[in-house]
């Protein structure tokens, strides 16, 4: 059933605007995973943990770091295989599940537990999340996340939306959990909701190594409520230029400089935009985020579930 999905998504977009082009995302149909077993050090219990990544479909026993952005797979994730102070750790929040004949992508917020030697407790609080970029493995330290994040991948088109199938369970309470590992975890207030974005760029670097950008495009939705049944051939449109001015605007759309990548030299260093990019600029790289959670890291509200499937670009030809 769930190709009858998509087929009938395209050919419902095929009729209604007949110079739409949909191209689908490589691995975008969630139906090709990569299946990791990664053994935990005694110190923390020993358990050995599945781990899951989008790409050809294969099978990795052992602690091997994994690495992204092989072959064209534009997609890493919060899945991740970390040695910190020589302890060997899995984190694992991404999981396929079936959808009718195939699979989708379903994705957890989590409060993921540690022990060590049986004695001592450690939470941290973990969102599900699937991206374009590359995580460096194993990831070494816990203390800035996105110092283990390559963001974005080279991009050069310009699309008038995302496509997607999803559905999501968001929790109606008002507070979120603040679970760093560093100390106790604590709840706030606040209210978690699942997220999708991308965010077309204009990257340049200077003679520093410093990587600059401007946003050229941006699609951006928040999903406030559960949605129990699947949403299909859902479309999130694309704005170009500076959106700040639109009635849909929010400020969570707005310029961020939270995301990482790889310079020339090979140092991962921050990408902060700058400005809006004008409404005709073709952008270099894009991120597509798509989340349980619109927190940043160890921040969110555990029990929080989206799926997503079939995830493509549209293009007017």
């Amino acid at each position: 059933m769930k190709k009858v999905y998509l087929l009938l998504g395209l050919l419902a977009a095929v009729m209604s605007v007949s110079a739409e082009r949909i191209d689908m995302i490589p691995f975008g149909d969630m139906e090709s995973w990569v299946v990791r077993y990664i053994k935990e050090s005694k110190v923390i219990g020993g358990t050995t943990r599945t781990l899951y990544a989008l790409g050809e479909t294969d099978t990795i026993r052992g602690n091997v770091p994994y690495v992204y952005g092989k072959n064209g797979n534009p997609w890493s994730m919060s899945d991740a295989y970390a040695v910190v102070s020589g302890i060997h750790k899995a984190a694992g929040t991404i999981s396929p599940e079936k959808r009718g004949d195939g699979t989708c992508c379903r994705m957890d917020v989590k409060m993921l537990e540690v022990s060590v030697f049986g004695v001592i407790d450690i939470h941290v609080l973990v969102n599900g999340t699937i991206f374009w970029g590359r995580t460096i493995e194993p990831v070494k330290t816990a203390k800035d996340p996105y110092s283990n994040i390559d963001f974005g991948v080279p991009f050069t088109q310009r699309p008038t939306a995302l496509i997607l199938d999803y559905k999501c369970i968001i929790s109606p309470e008002k507070w979120i959990w603040r679970a760093t590992g560093l100390s106790a975890s604590k709840k706030i207030e606040g209210h978690d909701e699942c997220e999708v974005f991308l965010l077309l760029q204009k990257r340049w670097e200077d003679a520093n190594g410093k990587i600059h950008a401007q946003r050229v495009g941006t699609a951006y939705e928040r999903y406030t409520k559960t949605q129990k049944d699947w949403v299909n051939g859902h479309r999130i449109p694309v704005w170009y230029g500076d959106i700040t001015g639109r009635a849909e605007y929010k400020d969570y759309m707005g310029l961020k400089d939270l995301f990482r990548a790889t310079n020339s030299k090979g140092m991962i260093t921050p990408v902060v935009e700058e400005s809006w990019a004008a409404a005709d600029a073709v952008p270099t790289h894009a991120i597509l985020m798509i989340t349980s959670g619109c927190y940043p890291a160890f921040y969110g509200h555990d029990g929080n579930v989206m799926w997503v499937d079939n995830v493509g670009l549209i293009y007017n030809d």
